[in-house]
């Protein structure tokens, strides 16, 4: 029998096995080749420690209110995104036939059975999203695939921070959406690109992605730094990707008077190291949040919808403009991929993304 990754309870993943049932006539089954979680949202959730775990989001009053007790993490699907080939297709299914290569926003599981065309809910539990497949490019690697969630968060914020030519921009966090910020930015024509994180490997790699100047957050006030490479001036705007309290004081430190600091990042807890009672206070900063999902349409809507920033990113990453070279790592086998959510989780430093590879097993 197939198998799927699932948390059936706080921080414990366990491979199960799992039937699949007769195809309907609408529907198309997939055998994954490789699959990615989302490191931030969905490493709180697998924590227990995302704030839906107790509370939920009201649309009517957009507020977290109190939920009748906790949500049961258990049994959860685990993964994000996933790319696969049609093995069977109903008898009504148009689009795809045997054979097609594909990728979507499908769980880390040997085999997905979806509509052709449908909705479900999120693999998260928070609201549903359009379960849809689409045709994986053959100028497309699986790599690039699964980069295209964390490049179409990248690309709202970007859109948010308004960077154009000339701009002083700075990143906090180069993980996948920084490390794909950092690539937007460079697009932009900015004048100069900074970026903080405090490892070496997620450095290296925006240095070759085009960052003009990398901060250790941990070996230096960055805030400072940053005013003084611009004659303490300060960067026009500061993106915050990290989720740290501590890497958002930083960027509120980096910017100038009047400045724009942007966020996003999935925050979880107390903001013990963010002091507005400081430069917040005093200079004025702007505050934005971008958040393209669960139902927040951009700030440019109706122009700019989730199908627009999700055809953009795609474009972007098909014309070879966005790379995710160096980005997939580590590499587990579907086999270890408990074993793999453990070491992300207890190891964040010696990851940026995590990729499963399936085989075929005798």
């Amino acid at each position: 029998m197939p198998r799927e990754l699932v948390a059936i309870e706080s921080k414990k993943p366990v491979l199960r096995e799992y039937e699949e049932k007769p195809l309907d006539e609408d529907e198309v089954r997939i055998k994954t080749e490789f699959s990615s979680p989302k490191h931030g949202t969905e490493l709180y959730v697998y924590r227990g420690t995302s704030p839906f775990q107790d509370k939920e989001f009201s649309p009517a009053w957009r507020m977290f209110l109190p939920r009748e007790g906790a949500t049961p993490l258990s049994p959860r699907p685990l993964g994000n995104m996933s790319v696969g080939t049609v093995v069977e297709v109903g008898r009504k299914v148009s689009r795809f036939k045997v054979g097609d290569k594909v990728y979507g926003h499908l769980p880390i599981r040997e085999t997905r059975t979806i509509r052709e065309r449908g909705k479900g809910k999120s693999i998260l539990g928070m609201g549903s999203r359009e379960r849809q497949i689409h045709i994986l490019p053959k100028t497309m690697s699986p790599q690039e695939a699964v980069c295209l969630d964390p490049a179409h968060f990248a690309l709202s914020a970007v859109r948010d921070a308004n960077v154009r030519i000339g701009t002083k921009v700075a990143i906090f966090g180069l993980g996948a959406i920084g490390l794909m910020a950092v690539q937007m930015v460079k697009l932009s024509g900015p004048e100069l690109v900074f970026a903080s994180d405090p490892l070496s490997n997620r450095r290296n790699l925006a240095k070759k992605y085009g960052a003009d100047q990398l901060f250790n957050p941990a070996k230096c006030d960055v805030g400072f730094e940053m005013k003084k490479a611009t004659g303490k001036k300060g960067v026009d705007v500061a993106i915050e990707i990290s989720g740290s309290d501590a890497a958002l004081h930083d960027a509120i430190r980096s910017v100038h008077y009047s400045g724009l600091v942007v966020t996003a990042s999935f925050y979880h807890g107390r903001a013990n190291a963010l002091r507005l009672g400081e430069e917040w206070h005093l200079n004025r900063i702007t505050l934005r949040s971008s958040m393209p999902v669960w139902g927040n349409p951009s700030r440019d809507y109706p122009m700019w919808d989730d199908r627009r920033l999700e055809d953009t990113v795609f474009n972007l990453m098909r014309d070879k403009k966005l790379t995710a070279d160096g980005m997939i790592t580590p590499i587990y086998p579907f086999e270890k991929s408990a074993e793999a959510y453990e070491f992300i989780n207890e190891h964040p430093d010696q990851c940026i993304k995590l990729g499963i590879t399936y085989q075929s097993r005798s």
